[in-house]
């Protein structure tokens, strides 16, 4: 294939469940490429001698290197290449924000779609989900000896801390994972929806590999209740991670906040995501099957919030956005997929109000309307109320997603470690190092709500620094 057709060729579109049916079920959207559709795809790749996709990957993955291989149908070569800088392939290529990290950056999008980066790596990773798990792991065909000298603990068990995990214990070192709920995994199991990042398939098979290095996950321990950081370095851990995240929700703050029916987007996804209520009757785990349900907010955790309660039997739900859609942070792919599914964007809309009935129950909401006001110097326009222009819309449940504040069980009991002005660790942004001698951490109690790639490439970067003085060579 010559390198004009390369430019020209179209983008191998994702197969995905009809819209009219996968609005009533929790199995995947996205379907994945074939063998032939990931190939196809591949050869669209221009292996650009200075690639800018790379440096627009949190982890650092050999993009043109993997896609080389798998244009050339080695997919055995190419997970091996991704595995060589990413613990998580499997999660990265369903969850990831490429069109604004490496396929944003990718030289092929200046004048044609960029190169499918994040369907290859999930072709990719789903192709050897069968693997042992020393491959699954590390893309060797053996497990490093562990020395028990060399160990290690992660406070928290999401994407952070998982990376630092993978990175450490292919290393040799002995790593311990603390996690305050019962099961393992942080944010993939308690806030993504099975929809779009399987638990069994996908994340369960990940943690057990990280178990088969010798991982040991210990689950039902609460960093700053059931221990402190001194505890484990006085039971003989040579480093601490600290990726507990940023669990703490946001409210509106506006009257009725306390009725019933209206939820935090945390404890709603955490009920249906980890708690299986997508999964009744196996898994009978009480949860409001809203029949008129609002969501409050833009981003990606209003998408599943909106998007699980449509799959749960809602007749009608509402996204309320004070700006318009194009302004909403989530991924486009997740907004264009929620509308398709029939879920209507009440955008230029605040709410001022939420009513209930003399049982305290929920009802409806008082909203405002909005307009865009003048730019500002940055030339982002702020939405302002229109006056007295106010209507009411029917709601029995509303979930409101407007972002997290840092999770403070354990801030709150180490005094030690140094916050900024907004209650977040302070780390370093080399080493991932906090103001407690090798103590590190990442992810979003560093820097507040963000992505999963992005709590991975500052996990990888603190464990490299804890490799380092290890004594480990890179």
């Amino acid at each position: 294939m010559t390198k004009s057709r390369k430019e020209t060729a179209p983008r191998v579109p994702m197969p995905n469940q009809p819209a009219d049916e996968r609005r009533r079920n929790f199995d995947e959207v996205a379907l994945g490429y074939t063998r032939e559709m990931a190939m196809q795809e591949a050869q669209r790749c221009l292996q650009c001698k200075k690639p800018k996709c790379v440096k627009g990957c949190p982890v650092e993955v050999p993009i043109p290197q993997f896609i080389a291989e798998l244009a050339k149908g080695d997919v055995e070569k190419a997970y091996q290449v991704i595995k060589s800088t990413n613990s998580l392939p499997a999660v990265c290529g369903r969850v990831c924000p490429q069109e604004i990290q490496c396929e944003g950056a990718c030289i092929l999008g200046v004048k044609a779609e960029p190169v499918a980066i994040g369907r290859l790596e999930r072709f990719v990773a789903d192709e050897y989900m069968h693997m042992d798990a020393c491959d699954l792991i590390t893309a060797k065909p053996e497990c490093p000896l562990i020395d028990e000298e060399k160990k290690v603990a992660c406070i928290g068990s999401g994407p952070s801390s998982l990376t630092v995990a993978g990175y450490l214990a292919s290393r040799g070192c002995k790593v311990t994972v603390f996690e305050a709920l019962h099961e393992v995994g942080g944010v993939l199991v308690y806030g993504i929806p099975e929809f779009r990042l399987p638990k069994e398939k996908i994340v369960a098979k990940e943690v057990n590999a990280l178990r088969e290095l010798e991982v040991e996950f210990v689950t039902n321990f609460v960093g700053g209740k059931t221990f402190s950081i001194q505890d484990l370095f006085d039971q003989g851990y040579k480093a601490v991670f600290i990726g507990v995240g940023a669990g703490l929700p946001k409210f509106l703050r506006i009257p009725g906040e306390n009725f019933n029916g209206v939820f935090s987007a945390n404890e709603y996804l955490t009920r249906v995501n980890l708690g299986r209520a997508y999964d009744f009757p196996n898994y009978d785990t009480p949860i409001i099957r809203g029949r008129k349900v609002t969501v409050y907010g833009g981003g990606n955790v209003a998408m599943d919030a909106a998007r699980t309660a449509q799959r749960l039997g809602a007749e009608s739900v509402h996204i309320v956005y004070r700006r318009t859609a194009d302004a909403m942070p989530a991924r486009h792919e997740e907004i264009e997929h929620a509308v398709e599914e029939g879920i209507h964007l009440e955008v230029l809309a605040n709410p001022v109000e939420f009513r209930g009935d003399e049982r305290g129950c929920l009802t409806s909401v008082l909203l405002q309307r909005m307009e865009l006001g003048e730019p500002d110097a940055s030339g982002r326009r702020s939405p302002k109320p229109i006056p007295g222009n106010t209507y009411e819309l029917e709601t029995d449940l509303a979930v409101i997603a407007v972002g997290t504040n840092p999770n403070p069980v354990l801030l709150e009991n180490e005094p030690d470690l140094k916050l900024n002005k907004w209650g977040y660790i302070q780390a370093d942004e080399t080493t991932g190092e906090t103001s407690i001698p090798n103590v590190f951490a990442g992810g979003d109690i560093v820097t507040g709500a963000a992505t999963v790639i992005l709590a991975m490439g500052a996990g990888r970067r603190a464990a490299r620094e804890i490799a380092r003085r290890l004594g480990i060579p890179e």
